[in-house]
């Protein structure tokens, strides 16, 4: 970047809410710059968690969560289906497994409601077991929530991001925020890559918002890390679960569920567990024996199949039990933190809120009238058809029924697509959430080699497909 440039907004965090925010104000005639400190794109918070499209049905009554996570879900799901992001509807039930929970379930079915979800409904014990025939024995009775699906977490920010550059969005990666200082008419921001000025500021910061909230006089919450650790199985287990099985919510956490995932496996989890450190994303022994423990009350077959991965995501929880949204007309800042886990599917009702926010508060915004709307995303989902299973895109570009990672079915024109698409891949773990490669059973051992060859060849990144 060059000294003293300027734009109308920056953005700093590059996970699902500032992507999104980042997409939205794409739309309007604005100079906007998205900074993050990591190389890509949804590499926080974002890419680590329980991969479900909530509907908020047991969030807090008339918390801005609630509000938002009910307009996101309807946006997400609109949004997903333009852009071909894998989703699921697969319904969820919450299982009451003591005569406590059972208690607890018309308090939860009234909660719905007062949020706006009238599809919950009461489940027997004997449906529940016709309908989820490998759950464990001793549930007493369900809550069924029709809506809830699976998605995937990562293909959301991607598809924004590519939206917003491609509408003239400046995406400044490996670029990382080490002080603000409010002027007259901008925020003159200092970072690793040289200083910038912004008009506006936006901090979606994630793990880091309160630290850049400081630097704007802030102080209204501390961001305290929760850690979840997840386990994934193998595809082979996924008959075993038909639905997103939902434990009965504590104050502390929502609880450890299992749930199909869109890529054809099994996820157990979350923990949760406060940590200090903001980077400490290691699975623990302790975590994943507690997870084992877990699913042999909820789906017993389950611990006998065979672990693909495990992993660990931190969520930006706070002091606070609803988001930290909140707008400073005066400092020209806008701050959208304590997402916590409903990021993902609040993001686009996040994004709507907070730029009407800031138009109110004097950002002037005149719509553009050369907007192309969402993406045409790499499908990676299991549900529909992937390249190598079409045969007319293989008839055109043979480099789509050449497999390159056989455990996820990858081939060599997606991982090409990829590395050549508008936000690519900085390294493999970029690639994995673009293709899937690396990601199976072998978890890279036998196509590594190949991948990182492809990674380092110029050609490949000088050609394009299809795909965004």
């Amino acid at each position: 970047m060059t000294p003293a440039e300027t734009c109308d907004v920056a953005i700093i965090g590059a996970g699902v809410v500032g992507t999104a925010i980042a997409r939205a104000l794409s739309r309007y005639d604005l100079a906007v710059v998205l900074l993050d400190a990591a190389n890509d794109v949804g590499t926080g918070t974002t890419k680590a968690n329980t991969a479900i499209l909530h509907t908020g049905f047991d969030a807090v009554p008339g918390t801005l969560e609630s509000r938002l996570l009910r307009r996101g879900h309807a946006l997400l799901t609109d949004y997903a289906a333009a852009a071909g992001i894998p989703v699921e509807r697969t319904g969820a039930l919450l299982i009451a497994w003591t005569p406590e929970q059972l208690r607890a379930l018309p308090q939860i079915t009234e909660k719905a409601q007062h949020n706006g979800y009238a599809g919950i409904r009461a489940m027997s014990a004997a449906e529940l077991y016709r309908r989820e025939p490998r759950l464990g024995p001793g549930a007493l009775a369900a809550l069924e929530i029709p809506d809830e699906s699976i998605i995937c977490p990562w293909t959301p920010p991607l598809a924004y991001a590519t939206e917003a550059v491609r509408a003239g969005v400046r995406l400044r990666l490996d670029c990382r925020v080490t002080g603000v200082q409010p002027e007259a008419d901008t925020h003159l921001i200092d970072t690793t890559s040289g200083p910038l000025r912004g008009r506006w500021l936006v901090n979606a910061a994630g793990l880091g918002a309160d630290r850049i909230d400081a630097m704007l006089s802030g102080g209204g919450f501390t961001v305290r890390p929760r850690r979840g650790e997840l386990i994934v199985f193998d595809k082979l287990a996924r008959p075993l679960v038909g639905s997103i099985l939902l434990p009965v919510p504590t104050a502390q956490t929502k609880g450890v569920l299992v749930a199909p995932t869109v890529y054809g496996n099994v996820l157990l989890g979350p923990t949760a567990e406060d940590i200090e450190d903001r980077s400490d994303t290691a699975t623990t022994a302790a975590g994943l024996a507690a997870l084992f423990e877990a699913g042999r009350t909820i789906v017993p077959d389950l611990v006998r199949e065979e672990v693909t991965a495990t992993y660990a995501g931190l969520r930006a929880a706070t002091e606070h039990r609803d988001y930290q949204i909140r707008i400073d007309p005066g400092l020209r800042y806008a701050c959208a933190a304590g997402i916590r886990s409903t990021g993902l599917s609040a993001s686009l009702g996040i994004a709507e809120y907070v730029i009407d926010q800031m138009a109110g508060a004097g950002l002037a915004m005149k719509e553009r009238n050369d907007t192309v709307g969402p993406p045409a995303m790499p499908y990676i989902g299991q549900a529909g058809v992937r390249p190598y299973q079409d045969a007319r895109r293989i008839a055109v570009d043979p480099d789509y029924g050449r497999i390159v990672c056989h455990c996820e079915r990858v081939t060599r024109g997606e991982i090409r697509d990829a590395l050549a698409s508008t936000v690519p891949p900085a390294d493999t773990d970029g690639l994995r959430r673009r293709t899937r490669a690396m990601n199976g059973r072998c978890q890279g051992f036998y196509c590594a080699a190949t991948v990182s060859a492809m990674m380092a060849d110029p050609a490949m990144t000088g050609a394009r497909g299809e795909s965004a």
